[in-house]
Formats: C-alpha cells, structure tokens, sequence
C-alpha cells in the first residue's frame, strides 16, 4: 500500500493535488484599511464568552482589503499565477483573552479555494466572495500615485449582493497602518463531531502572526464606507458605523510559519 502525502486534502501518493501546499507560505501585497467605530456591545456580541473587549477603544473595527501573491518554498505558484493570486476583504476587531489584546478576524471573503481551505486552518472563517480594489502602479494615468490627494476604491459582495464599499483619500505618509489589526491573532480552530449531538470534534483557541515582515511605507487618509447585508451574509446588521476614525494603504510582505496552542477546549467535549 502506497504512502498518501499532502499538507491539506486531498491526499495522493505525489502529494501534488494538495489543496495547499507545506507550510512555510510567503505573502506579498496591499492592504487598504478602514478603520472605524461601532457601539461596543456590538463587537462583545461577535466574540466568544471567554473572550473579553479591548480595554481601550472596545468598538474600534477593522475592515480590509488585501491584494496577494503568495507562494510556498520554492516559489512555483508564481509561475501559474492563477495559483498565487488572490483578494479578500475581512474584518478585524480587538480582543482581550487573559490580560492580553489580541486582534481577532471575525468575517472574511476571499477569491480563491485555496485561500479558504488555508483559512480554515488557520481560524480564520473565510468564505468565498467578490473582492476588488483599486491597484496603485507607478507609471501611466490608468492609476493612482502614492501620493497626497489619491483615491483608492474598493468593493466586497458575496452570492452577487454587495456588502461593503470604501473610498480612501490619502493625505500624507504615516508612522503605522492603524491600530485594530496590529496585535498578534487570537482565533479559534473548530470542527463539529459527525455524531449529531456529540459536541465538537476540535474546538482549539490559537494565536499567530507573521514573521519576517517587509514593510512599506504606510500612508493615512479619509475613508468613506458603507457597509450592508444580504440574506446570507451579515456585516452592517452586526458591525454598523458609528464613527469612520480614518484610512489606511500599505504594501506589505510576510511569512506565515504556524501559531501557537493557547487551548484545547476539544479534551473538555
């Protein structure tokens, strides 16, 4: 009997089918952050009982557009580009669990199956949608410049309905990218038992971030959002503006090599 390899099924004897590759994964790309506030019951709604509100700003909320080429070791993706490239729109509120903020993904729509397969391990709870955003290059009138007075725009909609859209007006360069997404991850990592009734079969509390970052220089802005709803999905129903505190662009590069295991609530099930 053949060996079956793979890091994520499905599983084959090359391991070449894997739905996502071997850890580590590089990332390059942008992320155009809106920042913003809601009433912080709204984001103590969205969390886990266990999990408590940031201390200062409990309201604060992130929503972010992210345009990526990744690739693992060895970089082949990049050669297929349909395998490397990707956007996703998610949403970022801060969180404190046992005296330590955290920032926590609470929504996220992403283009691509292998981002939601990566996703899922990871805690993040990604589901497929439209992502675009406005892309910034250096040369031509087709585009913005890095510059004062540009305007970056950007849209999420999911099963054809329309559930976010930004505009960004830079102002000036930026000492940081915003403060609700600038802590370590604080996720959770679950799978319902087979058995009906029988709890879950992994319910795993985690924390992550990236390593070897390569930063660019962030620039800070205005921001005009509007947020909605459709029958599938929920954003402005849990998470609606009460105040836009500002936007954000930054490109960005990152390695994500694995988290760590803060709890195994799957052994009390």
């Amino acid at each position: 009997m053949s060996e079956l390899h793979g890091f994520i099924a499905p599983l084959t004897p090359t391991g070449k089918s894997a739905l996502v590759p071997n850890m580590p994964w590089y990332y390059s790309g942008t992320l155009l952050t809106v920042e913003y506030l809601t009433d912080p019951k709204n984001v103590r709604a969205i969390l886990p009982a266990d999990i408590e509100l940031a201390d200062e700003q409990p309201g604060a909320v992130a929503i972010i557009w992210a345009d990526w080429q990744s690739c693992s070791e060895g970089g082949a993706e990049l050669l297929d580009p349909i395998r490397s490239q990707y956007l996703e729109a998610f949403v970022v509120v801060r969180c404190k669990h046992k005296g330590v903020t955290y920032s926590r993904c609470v929504a996220i729509w992403v283009t691509k199956d292998f981002a939601i397969a990566r996703g899922m391990y990871q805690g993040y709870p990604k589901k497929l949608g439209s992502v675009h955003v406005t892309r910034v290059f250096n040369r031509g009138k087709a585009t913005p410049k890095l510059e004062a007075g540009a305007k970056i725009g950007a849209t999420l909609s999911a099963y054809d309905h329309r559930l976010a859209s930004a505009v960004v007006t830079l102002r000036k360069p930026s000492d940081n990218n915003g403060f609700v997404n600038g802590h370590k991850m604080l996720h959770s990592r679950w799978m319902p038992s087979i058995v009906p009734g029988a709890g879950n079969s992994m319910d795993q509390l985690i924390t992550m971030g990236g390593v070897d970052a390569d930063l660019g220089e962030p620039w800070v802005g205005d921001a005009e959002l509007t947020l909605g709803d459709s029958q599938w999905d929920e954003l402005n129903s849990i998470l609606p503006v009460k105040e836009i505190l500002g936007g954000y662009y930054r490109e960005v590069g990152v390695t994500f090599n694995g988290g760590t295991l803060v709890e195994d609530r799957s052994l009390n099930n």
